[in-house]
């Protein structure tokens, strides 16, 4: 019998994560998860999906949470979830999310912390994607046509909202190799080499199972 395995992706922006893991889920035949776990937060909190979206790598400067238990922190300091800036009920509601889908079965899950919000589980894979500026930039001036120097300015902002966020919640630094079970160079291996690489490690882990 097959092991169950989670994929999680933290990826730079433009350096391909979505479509790495997107390719994967369809090469496996397993559920993939992006922006539908907005629609899943919001049905599950009851906060407008719009808020949830809007919050998407947004970090207050208030509280830090630990989520390695699964218990969040205002049950032991006297705080209630209504004392909470919006932006953090809503990523402990995705948290709850993201732990659900990876009680379900298999996945392959982009962005949201993921990673370390289920870096206690046994049957997770931690990929970072990451790539050179210039490929990064090629991509994006591709898919959203623009110019050189704004293509630069997304990758920067995008870049910086996610390490603060990925900082925030997790109180780790963004990218680095250590929080990660494999880094790839999707400019130096290519999107579908990457996705090979994945589909290996997936299908290793997986038959584990039996040994």
């Amino acid at each position: 019998m097959k092991k169950k395995v989670i994929v999680t992706i933290g990826r730079q922006f433009g350096s391909g994560g979505h479509e790495i893991g997107e390719k994967l889920a369809n090469a496996l035949a397993i559920p993939f998860y992006d922006k539908a776990i907005i629609q899943m937060t919001a049905k599950q909190s009851g906060i407008h999906e719009e808020l949830c979206e809007l919050s998407e790598e947004t970090a207050t400067n208030s509280l830090l949470y630990s989520l390695s238990t699964g218990a969040t922190l205002w049950g032991q300091r006297g705080y209630t979830e209504n004392d909470l800036p919006l932006t953090d009920r809503i990523f402990i509601a995705q948290a709850d999310v993201i732990r659900q889908l990876a009680n379900q079965g298999s996945c392959v899950i982009v962005g949201r912390c993921a990673d370390d919000i289920l870096r206690e589980n046994p049957d997770c894979i931690r990929v970072f994607i990451h790539a050179s500026m210039p490929f990064r930039m090629n991509r994006i001036e591709e898919v959203r046509g623009l110019s050189e120097d704004k293509a630069i300015r997304e990758i920067r902002k995008k870049d910086k909202k996610r390490a603060s966020y990925y900082q925030y919640y997790t109180d780790k630094k963004w990218g680095y190799s250590e929080n990660y079970t494999i880094s790839l160079d999707s400019g130096e291996i290519g999107i579908d080499n990457a996705v090979e690489i994945l589909k290996k490690m997936y299908e290793l882990r997986a038959d584990l199972a039996g040994v």
